[in-house]
């Protein structure tokens, strides 16, 4: 997979990109609304002979237009969002680096010096993607080109309403993640390395890797998870309970943590690259009277997780 980055002005020349089919948007998550829009940009550059291509931008534009929202933490941030692209057999990825000059672009110099500066022959885009100035340009805007032609995709429903980003950052923020992971299509998945904690769990009965996520995530709400975890060169899938929280048991306005108590593991991995599973949400975090009901807590938690993931 080529990844070509443009900036404004665009000073790339494109003189060695083959004709492609793009499907275009930000992808944040690749969620199944995602899937849909590039499962069908690769239909049809299969059916026309043409390359598959992304185009994205990068930062999110909220950075740049919107100083009340921006949105700095992703579901998959940019480096994981180019390895799953690469698992989808994309050819090309167009990445425009979303700048104040970009934004201000007029919608048709957009698509004269990036789609069709790019050699895309197919666009294929969802429903409400928007570009150009304030978001001024349309679907139906792209369909009035003739350099290209335009192939606009539904929105995917779940539970009555459409499949979106935004939507699955509320799920994971409200504990509902069997319907952020619905919405995903996969289990939820984050990257990180074994940092040195506490090591209080030792003490306790419940030895945990304290891990260190890799980039800047849209992480879980607080409280205990049922998880499983890879470890980088190691075939294994293990099981385990994850809290992601503060402790308050035992700090006052900690850093946030993300800690794995690994089922029936006792290797120390201290420096190795990681990747948690989200699966099934199991307790909301709490602040316990002492050492004793914290124990009886994370024994309910392994034991629910363990059931939870039975059939892994």
């Amino acid at each position: 997979m080529e990844i070509i980055k443009l900036h404004y002005p665009n000073d790339e020349v494109l003189t060695n990109i083959e004709p492609s089919a793009a499907a275009l948007g930000f992808f944040d998550g690749l969620h199944l609304g995602h899937i849909d829009v590039i499962d069908t940009m690769k239909g049809i550059a299969e059916k026309k002979g043409l390359k598959k291509a992304v185009m994205t931008f990068d930062p999110h534009p909220s950075v740049v237009l919107d100083p009340k929202k921006q949105r700095t933490t992703y579901l998959t941030p940019f480096d994981i969002k180019m390895k799953k692209l690469e698992e989808l057999d994309i050819d090309y990825v167009f990445v425009i680096n979303f700048s104040s000059a970009f934004a201000g672009l007029d919608k048709d110099f957009f698509v004269k010096e990036y789609i069709i500066g790019s050699n895309i022959k197919e666009v294929i885009a969802g429903f409400d993607y928007t570009y150009g100035k304030k978001g001024s340009g349309t679907v139906t805007d792209l369909k009035q080109y003739d350099e290209f032609n335009t192939t606009e995709v539904n929105k995917h429903i779940m539970l009555d309403d459409k499949v979106s980003t935004t939507r699955i950052r509320e799920y994971l923020d409200n504990h509902e993640l069997d319907k952020a992971n619905e919405a995903l299509g996969r289990a939820y998945d984050i990257e990180g390395i074994v940092v040195q904690g506490e090591k209080r769990g030792r003490t306790i009965g419940f030895p945990t890797a304290n891990i260190e996520p890799n980039y800047r995530y849209f992480m879980p709400a607080k409280g205990s998870y049922a998880v499983t975890m890879t470890i980088e060169n190691d075939d294994t899938l293990y099981k385990g309970v994850a809290s992601v929280g503060v402790k308050p048991t035992f700090h006052d306005n900690a850093r946030l943590t993300t800690e794995v108590y690994i089922f029936d593991f006792a290797r120390d991995i201290y420096g190795e690259n990681v990747t948690i599973h989200w699966h099934n949400f199991v307790r909301h975090e709490e602040k316990f009277d002492g050492l004793e009901p914290l124990i009886e807590a994370i024994d309910s938690d392994a034991k629910i997780a363990r059931d939870l993931l039975k059939d892994f």
